[in-house]
């Protein structure tokens, strides 16, 4: 079997003393509620998952078995709350080793649902064996079949079986080709092979939600020794004959035994290339037309971009000649063996050399490809440079960034009657901040440098060294952001809220050491520094406060019997009774809104305050300002809001750079903030669905021509509002293509009256959809013939627009790569399916491999192909139907 590198080995179960592995993945399906007979039989049930609203919070047990009888004690997942979806996404080792497998091995798993006290109700199970026809070890991925409502059959044959031998089974059918073509037996051709693996997602997932079936997505590891990068497990020295794995050119890769060992002819030209006596040497090192040609196309590589061995060794040799380019310093730092303490000494010296970076581009030293500490602290440098403005842009990836942070760098001198306590209320935390930070927050409002530099250990500055430059270099991140939000009300609340999040979601491991470490120190921090930090600290303490009572506020309406338009009157109620909840929420003192902190509220109106119709039921909360103006959210209950909140960031970020090059094209980035993993605010912009507005008016012009209507102007529409229209039209379509978000139809497309279009609801990103073969863009027909048709004039600026729009973009394009790197590890669900190819993701979508002439070539066939998508056209009528057949 050809592995990625072209070369296999295999090994004996026998010989392999090691625990098996298995990664149970996601479960996806749709569970039925328990019958009124089942309900009678055990009321208990209505307490079970499968009664409750969402995902309820499953687990999954393994165990192997031989000839019908279990080998080992059954092993089971972590608790894990789940939203939207099952996800566990958790590597089990089992208690049982390679070589202690018979060749019949069985394994069973078990989804359980807790109801009750002390019980389980099993939702479904399946088995697979564990040795395949060829007597090999199962590897890579497999879509397993749930039987519901029965425990797990380990004989043989099962009555369980995760694979059946259905000939109709489509999915069955593609697995094994797509093995096939993974094990080298089919040509491969990237174009066609995107083509046909996204085909085959679409069908596996149609077939999914038409056969109302379960499936458990499970994974085993590919084998890696001590002496072997790859190989294939198989059962006894004297069991069936090694099969022989052939590529489509007929020939067998052998492995070479050398292939692993050092070559020493390589690193001792390594060592001399870069030993400290060649530095004399460089320093004076000009290259040449073609060599500076190179690295000028070296210097142009995407983040993703990994440097061959003779790539990073031209970037080593003329490093002096690139100290002048500012762009050319994450390449540089790419080519250091950081292993090597001589190589490592003369990193760091260039480092101090180096044109100082741009603050966008010094995010990517902040992701995990970076360790050493000074370049990560040289990072945070460099972003002191950043406004407050342009900071809360990159707040949500430079919190995700503290997970890469060295675990001891974030530690600070917490009371230690108090360091045991796992309170995340920001108001339980009393701990003593160690006199280093506490100076040195005082001392950043009064603005003294030099104060702060001594504060901070640095000592009087040097003649080589300004003391600025050497204040930065102490700065590790969790101080900088610390700092940062102390001094800045809006960040204050943004970090908190995001920290908040992390250290609620995160299972207890380093990572979530590392975020309740940070949030004990911000809250030390407020506590003991001046009043201003102080005031700061009561305020989250009271917007923590008020969103427990709201939660608790929400739960009461879900609980509550009866339909919609009871639960709403029981909303408005519970606003004005200020018993239930402890709070008076249409009336209290001000408070700045966790959503938008610069907007200040003091009640709720609850009289317009009503629930949606969903199957979650989202509040409609009109609070009332400082100013007597409305604020209209919505606040979800029982939804994970952070991919949403993800994307919002990117498409204000997507705004902010557009305007730099004096393009406004009247995007709508409302806010999102998730204040848990299962609530959060969206911030409500009043407009109609384009599918309410054709409905109701017949097309989007006579919309326009209702609300802003104009004699003199073409379709007698308001120029202004036919200008805001095409604008909106080109970012949205750009900004959608270029995050790859899924799922678009008439409904989660919004206009105002002013003509805005803007998009909602974003569950489906980096290409995912579960819609087959959708078009690039969302731009159906009636978008485009509110323009006037294919051929008019407003048509025309809108493609300029989107040609305009997509180069400015594309120019920030290693900005918006590095932001979605530091996002890998973030629990965001469609990142999480694919963490490693997330960034590729993006990064083709920018095609940074063409000129500018090529690009706008590019995205004129990408608007041609959706203007003229049947297929898109067809779907949104049967999303339609579908609509109509649930009112």
């Amino acid at each position: 079997m050809a592995d990625v590198a072209d070369k296999f080995s295999y090994v004996y179960s026998c010989d392999l003393n090691e625990n098996v592995q298995i990664k149970i993945g996601t479960l996806e399906g749709h569970r039925e509620r328990p019958s009124y007979i089942d309900l009678l039989n055990d009321p208990m049930l209505k307490f079970s998952g499968a009664c409750c609203n969402g995902c309820s919070d499953l687990f999954v047990t393994c165990q192997v078995f031989s000839d019908g009888k279990p080998l080992a004690l059954p092993i089971q997942t972590s608790y894990k709350a789940f939203s939207t979806r099952w996800n566990w996404n958790e590597w089990l080792t089992l208690p049982v080793k390679y070589s202690d497998l018979p060749r019949n091995a069985v394994l069973g798993l078990t989804i359980w649902d807790i109801y009750g006290t002390n019980k389980a109700l099993p939702v479904g199970s399946t088995t697979i064996t564990l040795f395949g026809k060829h007597s090999t070890f199962r590897q890579g991925m497999h879509d397993l079949k749930v039987w519901l409502k029965v425990l797990p059959d380990p004989n043989n044959p099962s009555s369980t079986p995760g694979k059946t031998k259905d000939n109709n089974d489509q999915m069955n059918r593609l697995s094994k080709l797509s093995k096939k073509h993974r094990d080298g037996h089919m040509v491969k051709k990237d174009w066609l092979d995107r083509l046909s693996f996204r085909e085959i997602e679409m069908i596996n997932e149609r077939q999914k939600r038409d056969s109302n079936l379960m499936y458990l997505m499970i994974e085993f590891p590919y084998i890696h020794d001590k002496d072997i990068e790859f190989a294939v497990v198989y059962f006894e020295k004297d069991a069936d004959t090694p099969y022989q794995f052939l590529t489509h050119a007929e020939i067998v890769t052998v492995p070479d035994p050398e292939i692993q060992l050092e070559n020493l002819v390589e690193n001792k030209h390594h060592k001399l290339a870069r030993s400290l006596r060649s530095g004399p040497t460089d320093r004076d090192m000009k290259p040449d037309a073609k060599t500076r040609d190179i690295l000028n196309v070296i210097v142009g590589y995407p983040p993703t971009k990994v440097l061959t061995s003779e790539e990073q060794d031209l970037v080593w040799k003329f490093r002096f000649y690139l100290s002048f380019q500012k762009k050319a310093l994450t390449k540089f730092l790419k080519c250091v063996n950081w292993s090597l303490p001589q190589e490592v000494k003369q990193a760091l010296e260039m480092l101090n050399r180096w044109n100082p970076m741009d603050v966008e581009d010094a995010l990517e030293l902040l992701s995990p490809s970076f360790t050493h500490p000074s370049v990560r602290k040289y990072a945070v440098s460099r972003l002191r440079q950043a406004s407050d403005e342009d900071l809360l842009l990159y707040l949500l990836q430079l919190v995700q960034a503290l997970r890469y942070e060295d675990p001891e760098a974030v530690k600070t001198d917490l009371d230690n009657t108090n360091s045991h306590r796992d309170s995340t209320n920001i108001a339980d935390d009393v701990n003593v901040l160690n006199d280093k930070e506490r100076t040195f927050s005082v001392l950043t409002r009064a603005g003294s440098q030099d104060s702060i530099l001594d504060a901070l250990g640095g000592g009087s500055p040097k003649l080589e060294e300004s003391a600025e430059v050497k204040l930065e270099k102490e700065m590790d991140l969790a101080t900088y952001l610390i700092s940062r939000a102390s001094c800045n009300s809006t960040l204050a609340n943004y970090f908190y809220w995001y920290l908040f999040v992390e250290v609620e979601d995160q299972e207890m491991d380093k990572t979530k050491n590392i975020y309740y470490t940070v949030f004990k120190r911000f809250s030390s921090v407020l506590s003991k520094s001046g009043l201003e930090c102080r005031q700061r600290r009561s305020t989250l303490v009271r917007q923590q406060l008020f969103m427990e009572k709201l939660v608790i506020l929400v739960k009461i309406i879900a609980r509550e019997s009866g339909n919609r338009k009871k639960k709403i009157e029981k909303l408005q109620a519970l606003l004005q009774d200020s018993e239930v909840c402890k709070i008076n929420f249409s009336d209290f003192e001000p408070l700045p809104l966790p959503l938008d902190p610069d907007v200040r509220v003091k009640g709720i109106d609850p009289e317009k305050a009503t629930l949606f119709k969903s199957n979650l039921m989202p509040c409609k909360l009109e609070f009332i300002t400082i100013d007597d103006t409305p604020y209209v959210t919505i606040f979800k209950h029982g939804d994970d809001l952070r991919q949403d909140q993800l994307i919002l960031q990117i498409i204000t970020l997507m705004d902010k750079l557009l305007g730099r090059e004096n393009l406004d094209l009247k995007l709508t980035p409302y806010k999102v903030l998730a204040t848990s993993s299962k609530h959060g605010f969206v911030q409500f912009i009043q407009s109609s669905a384009v599918a309410e507005v054709l409905e109701s008016e017949g097309s989007i012009q006579n919309y326009f021509r209702k609300h802003a209507p104009s004699e003199n102007s073409p379709y007698g529409i308001s120029p202004e509002v036919m200008d805001n229209y095409i604008k909106s039209c080109a970012g949205y379509c750009v900004v959608t293509y270029l995050l790859g978000v899924g799922d678009r139809h008439l409904d989660n497309l919004l206009l105002t009256k002013t003509g805005k279009l803007f998009h909602i609801d974003f569950g489906y990103i980096l290409g995912r959809d579960p819609k087959p073969l959708p078009p690039p863009m969302k731009l159906s027909k009636e978008m485009v013939e509110a323009m006037g048709g294919t051929t008019s004039e407003h048509f025309k600026d809108f493609r300029t627009h989107c040609y305009t729009a997509f180069l400015a973009i594309r120019r920030s394009a290693n900005l918006i790569l590095n932001l979605f790197s530091l996002m890998v590890d973030a629990n965001i669900p469609d990142i999480a399916l694919e963490p490693d190819k997330t960034v590729k993701k993006l990064q083709d979508k920018f095609v940074l491999h063409l000129s500018d002439e090529e690009a706008v070539a590019y995205i004129q066939n990408i608007l041609d192909e959706s203007v003229s998508a049947t297929m898109a056209a067809l779907v949104e009528q049967f999303h339609k139907m579908a609509q109509y057949w649930r009112r």
